[in-house]
């Protein structure tokens, strides 16, 4: 892609648009922004300008000025992802929603809250939980990323099999298109058909399409009880072969988490835990909620009964908030402990049908063995989305490595596609495996993608570099 470059009369505009302050050109203060938690080293880009707009109005005019000088768009939540998708691949304007982080309005009357997108996950749940409720589509690191962030990638987390995904709860949008028109889409509608679901075509969009910078969220009913399984198997095989079975008897958890055992040992070093492991070989960590506290303890008592029936070695119960938190920490914190551990690896998060998750144990060893690295396993078993991380072997040349890792993910990628799964799951294609897409997605889906990309986005300024690439 051929874009212009930043100089100092835009710089100017930028300024007179969003105040001096809020644009960052200091390659000390902006370096922050070159990446986000994939490798800095790897995939890192320097943007020339940081701007931090306060307004829908500021977003709008600072797009269309970059839409008519064609100098590239990168919008930015927390930084939080882990994909690339937030990283100037053509450097040109990051355009960081942080300091848009206002709640305009929550309606009681129709369960919805307007916030703007720079918010905190967290924050949301924080000021609705006095009166009962809570925005249920969030993930795991709800305490670090932003809803903006949430909504580019249809973030999912460990509640999606009860819960799903962000997706569920965006009800409307003020939307920033490529050509810096605001608009609003959706809105408080439990049913809405009026033409094309264009709320549910950005999200997930990676900021590909354009900038929503507010949204109308659903909020709903806190339950009343919860309670933890944390159930030890002998073997990783066993305890993913049990998930389905316990999804085909009828019971709902909230969630259900893999974690093998070295998952479970690197965490636990990283946090100083201990977790009676000495026997086991992987364990699920099982999640029941409801209104009702009776039923919540006879279907979590179910669980752990129908976990025996398969081969479980011990099941351990959890129903108070210190102990939950205890095992939830431990599961929270497996990928930055592996990041301690080694920070040269590959975080994956392949996703196959439910009924086919059995199956991936087998060819993630499959794999580690023929390329001579170690993919240790978790992840949100319930609805087949788990995260296997290439880690480089302890003595492997960096450049072996480098050779290698590719070929290992084009192995998992096949092995995951035919099992009729997906390359990503919640994290998102981005930068990092856009390269993939063009083997992975039949031709004529991701034709389609693009056709719908230049529609959009004509002058292609939008986050460029991401998902696919595009023809200038």
């Amino acid at each position: 892609m051929i874009y212009n470059h930043i100089n100092k009369e835009i710089i100017s505009e930028l300024i007179q648009i969003a105040g001096e302050r809020n644009v960052l050109v200091d390659p000390a203060r902006i370096e922050a922004f070159s990446h986000d938690e994939t490798s800095k080293e790897e995939y890192g880009h320097m943007p020339d300008v940081v701007v931090t707009p306060q307004s829908t109005t500021a977003v709008a005019e600072i797009v269309r000025l970059a839409n008519r000088t064609r100098i590239p768009v990168t919008p930015r939540g927390a930084g939080s992802g882990l994909s690339g998708g937030a990283i100037p691949v053509y450097g040109g304007i990051v355009l960081s929603l942080e300091k848009m982080n206002r709640v305009r309005e929550i309606d009681y009357d129709n369960l919805t809250m307007t916030v703007e997108t720079g918010i905190v996950t967290n924050e949301i749940n924080n000021l609705v939980k006095e009166r009962g409720l809570f925005y249920a589509g969030y993930p795991m690191s709800l305490e670090t990323c932003t809803l903006g962030g949430n909504i580019a990638e249809n973030a999912g987390g460990g509640k999606a099999i009860k819960y799903g995904v962000t997706s569920r709860y965006i009800l409307g949008l003020e939307f920033v298109t490529p050509a810096g028109e605001v608009v609003w889409l959706g809105g408080k509608l439990a049913k809405d058909v009026t033409g094309y679901d264009l709320v549910h075509l950005i999200v997930g969009s990676e900021g590909t399409l354009g900038i929503a910078t507010a949204a109308i969220i659903k909020l709903i009913g806190l339950p009343a009880a919860k309670s933890d399984l944390l159930v030890l198997f002998h073997s990783p095989q066993e305890a993913i072969s049990c998930v389905p079975i316990i999804l085909s008897k009828g019971l709902i958890p909230t969630a259900i988490e893999f974690m093998d055992r070295r998952s479970v040992e690197t965490s636990c070093a990283y946090l100083n835990e201990n977790l009676p492991y000495a026997e086991c070989g992987a364990m699920l960590l099982i999640e029941m909620d409801g209104r009702d506290p009776a039923l919540v303890e006879s279907e979590t008592e179910a669980v752990g009964d129908l976990c025996m029936e398969q081969g479980a070695i011990e099941v351990y119960v959890a129903d108070n908030r210190t102990t939950q938190e205890r095992l939830w920490a431990i599961r929270r914190n497996i990928a930055e402990a592996f990041k301690v551990y080694c920070p040269v690896q590959s975080l994956e998060d392949i996703v196959v049908p439910p009924a086919a998750i059995p199956a991936v144990i087998p060819e993630l060893d499959r794999i580690a063995e023929q390329f001579g690295i170690t993919i240790p396993c978790y992840g949100h078993a319930g609805d087949g989305n788990l995260h296997a991380t290439l880690v480089k072997a302890p003595g492997m040349p960096l450049e072996d490595w480098q050779r290698i890792e590719p070929q290992a993910l084009a192995a998992l990628y096949e092995a995951i596609t035919k099992l009729g799964g997906k390359i990503s799951g919640e994290h998102g294609i981005g930068l990092k495996r856009k390269e993939f897409m063009k083997k992975f997605m039949i031709p004529t889906e991701l034709e389609l993608l693009k056709t719908i990309k230049r529609a959009w986005d004509p002058n292609l300024i939008m986050n460029p570099g991401k998902i696919f690439d595009m023809e200038s």
